[in-house]
């Protein structure tokens, strides 16, 4: 698994990183947090474009850094491909031979896709003949994505590959980004400051805030973390990985989930897709007595486990299980009080909205139907 730990001050005054976290062997792990925080800078030295001061990296089992060793590997034996904002495509090259330059990199016993797999994995065969000028962004950012998988690393960086992107070419990256992950099952370090890119894509996080890492572990896990500077987000919730339904319920859809279900009046995808659905915690209602004669058909019977501040104002998270499942809810203390909440208690949640990215299914091997991310009716 790819072992990162850093330590760099820029100047005398200036910023300084001081990070260490190790990542999954395959999948997204991404680096989060707001502008400043170091993020573009782990990415750079793991890729041996800056020489940190202190510092240890490790990929697939080898050392490529080590500075109380002396070992600092130069970045063409890192075997590690890097997606930047810009795609750096060569201008006077066609998509097919800037594709055929990440493969001639590629250490020849090295296993990967092969041109044609990338090809069609990204959608790109139709491009292959034209120049990156005549390219849009999120073209250009497939065929940028296609040349680091060509050269085989075994480790990917992307650098913030989406933030010069308009909302339209961010949705058609996105689910080529997905296909990448699963198909790919390489580890990935993807830095980020936009949380749906998260929800969508990460399976493991690492929050980073002024050069130190807050907190290191799974994406679901750390979203339903109360005591994080994401809870402060006015979509702070939790995200759930859901399997749609095996058949529509009078024009509805099922999401399973472990523990529940919830129903939409969307349809993301076939029987079976695999989605993340983010659930608010300002979507949440309770109860304390199951409600009836109500419209609302998202209604979980839960235990409440734990009553925690949101924060300095007079509103409380209010922590649910649903079996092996988290949900949040954000009250006031006056509700806390005129409802006599206390942990341990069964309380019915009111679940009013569901929110995900329905162009694309975590674990699929194609997007699903096209369209936006928004807060969604929940039946």
């Amino acid at each position: 698994m790819p072992q990162v730990a850093l330590r760099h001050r820029f100047g005398h005054d200036g910023f300084a990183l001081d990070v260490a976290f190790d990542a999954p062997e395959s999948g997204v792990t991404a680096l989060f947090g707001p502008s400043g925080c170091g993020k573009s800078t782990i990415l750079a030295a793991v890729a041996g474009l800056l020489r940190p001061q202190e510092g240890r990296v490790a990929i697939g089992g080898e050392v490529v850094l080590d500075t109380a060793r002396g070992i600092a590997l130069p970045p063409e034996r890192r075997r590690c491909a890097v997606v930047f904002q810009d795609a750096r495509l060569f201008p006077h090259l066609s998509v097919e031979t800037n594709l055929r330059y990440g493969l001639r990199r590629a250490p020849r016993d090295a296993d990967g896709p092969s041109f044609n797999e990338v090809v069609a994995l990204l959608g790109i065969d139709h491009l292959l003949a034209r120049r990156p000028g005549g390219l849009s962004g999120g073209e250009r950012q497939r065929v940028a994505l296609g040349r680091a998988l060509l050269a085989r690393p075994r480790l990917l960086l992307m650098d913030e590959p989406l933030a010069a992107l308009d909302a339209a070419r961010r949705a058609e990256v996105l689910p080529f980004l997905a296909r990448l992950r699963d198909v790919a099952r390489l580890p990935i370090l993807y830095v980020t400051h936009a949380l749906d890119e998260v929800d969508a894509l990460a399976d493991h996080l690492v929050l980073l805030e002024h050069g130190r890492v807050l907190a290191n572990g799974p994406v679901t896990t750390l979203a339903a973390r109360t005591d994080l500077p994401l809870a402060a987000r006015r979509d702070a919730g939790v995200l759930l990985d859901c399997t749609v339904g095996a058949a529509p319920l009078d024009g509805l859809t099922r999401l399973d989930f472990p523990g529940g279900a919830l129903v939409t009046t969307l349809h993301p995808g076939a029987p079976g897709t695999r989605l993340r659905v983010r659930v608010r915690a300002r979507d949440i209602a309770v109860a304390i007595e199951e409600p009836r004669g109500i419209s609302t058909q998202n209604i979980l019977r839960t235990t409440l486990t734990d009553i925690q501040p949101a924060g300095e104002g007079q509103e409380v998270f209010l922590r649910l299980a649903i079996g092996p499942s988290t949900l949040l809810a954000r009250i006031t203390r006056d509700s806390v009080r005129r409802l006599a909440l206390r942990p341990g208690m069964p309380l019915w949640a009111l679940v009013k909205a569901v929110t995900f990215d329905h162009r694309m299914a975590v674990g699929a091997e194609r997007p699903i139907e096209p369209g936006g991310d928004d807060a969604l009716p929940a039946a």
